[in-house]
């Protein structure tokens, strides 16, 4: 989501037209999502979107806010339906709840709530939750998972163990793994692996990653968020990763491998597009995207974590204001005038 100037909307639009056309654009990747990996992500988007409720109203309340006007703006479901695509799918209902919470309760009602949040909630309960807890964050359905949707939501609810078999790495995660691992073995043969990379970054993953993008280009043709942020992630972790596999092929994936692996295109069109903690100037929304997918790359490759959308993001949102202030168009008539 992007606005011209923020922190108004355009006339014709209001939060809750934008957070809701923003979910509805989310629907194609959670239905592939479900039929491709795991049908048990539908349990997890109604956790998560209780949660995310009952946070804001106990909020709301405990502010003197009227709980009818803020529960319907369809804010709090849209952070909800982000934290359950971007945590493990099989991951126990509380690290869910917890993650909500954390979300709704600390990082938007204690920062003033909607519109005052410096930083994104959903990117900052994916923060807090690995390393909060690691092991849990990067238990990851094995590819071709054959467990019935009743004894997946019987791991989520702890009536059944997460056993190691159907566990697994993120596509991400797993590649790097096995370089640092194998040593000698390099990139182009362990993607011939299509258990685990598919046809192109992951096996089915390829293909959630494909209805993220065109959720997002959805959001451009509605005009909910404009092409500056999301062009720039793309153009510049593409850039990067295209430089080092030209560079070292053998240790380096191609640029097609990262922009679609992992959370390239549901950060680039559903995360950076925030029209709260991102940048509100056009060219200021270029730099903040272009930066995003830089530190995405360097994270995601060269760091400790799997995938680095989460954290490039809340760099820069502490970021966003110095941006915003550096590049501000000149005001009308006053152009090479002092101020």
């Amino acid at each position: 989501m992007s606005l011209i100037s923020a922190p108004h909307f355009r006339p014709e639009d209001s939060v809750r037209k934008i957070m809701l056309t923003t979910c509805a654009a989310l629907l194609p990747g959670i239905a592939i999502y479900a039929w491709l990996i795991v049908p048990a992500i539908l349990t997890q988007l109604l956790i998560a979107s209780a949660a995310a409720l009952a946070g804001e109203a106990l909020m709301l309340k405990m502010r003197g806010k009227p709980l009818g006007l803020f529960l319907t703006d369809g804010s709090a479901l849209l952070t909800a339906w982000l934290i359950a695509l971007t945590f493990p799918p099989l991951s126990p209902w509380w690290l869910i709840v917890t993650g909500t919470l954390f979300a709704i309760i600390i990082t938007k009602h204690l920062f003033g709530g909607l519109g005052q949040n410096v930083f994104n909630p959903a990117m900052m309960a994916f923060a807090v939750c690995i390393v909060a807890f690691p092991a849990l964050m990067s238990q990851w359905p094995s590819p071709g998972l054959q467990l019935s949707f009743a004894d997946q939501n019987r791991i989520i609810f702890g009536l059944s163990p997460l056993l190691d078999s159907i566990a697994g790495a993120t596509p991400l995660d797993a590649l790097k793994t096995a370089l640092k691992r194998e040593g000698t073995i390099g990139v182009p043969e362990l993607l011939q692996n299509r258990q685990i990379y598919g046809a192109l970054a992951g096996r089915g993953w390829e293909w959630v990653s494909s209805a993220y993008l065109l959720g997002g280009l959805f959001l451009l043709q509605r005009r909910i968020i404009t092409w500056h942020a999301p062009v720039a992630f793309i153009v510049s972790l593409a850039a990067l990763a295209g430089l080092l596999w030209w560079f070292d092929p053998s240790r380096f994936a191609s640029p097609l491998f990262h922009l679609f692996a992992g959370g390239a295109t549901i950060g680039a069109f559903f995360v950076i597009t925030d029209p709260i903690t991102g940048c509100a100037t056009p060219r200021g929304q270029l730099i903040f995207g272009a930066i995003v997918g830089l530190l995405d790359y360097l994270i995601r490759v060269f760091g400790g974590y799997p995938d680095g959308v989460a954290f490039a993001v809340i760099l820069m949102n502490i970021a966003a204001p110095l941006i915003d202030a550096l590049t501000q168009p000149p005001v009308f008539g006053m152009k090479g005038k002092s101020p």
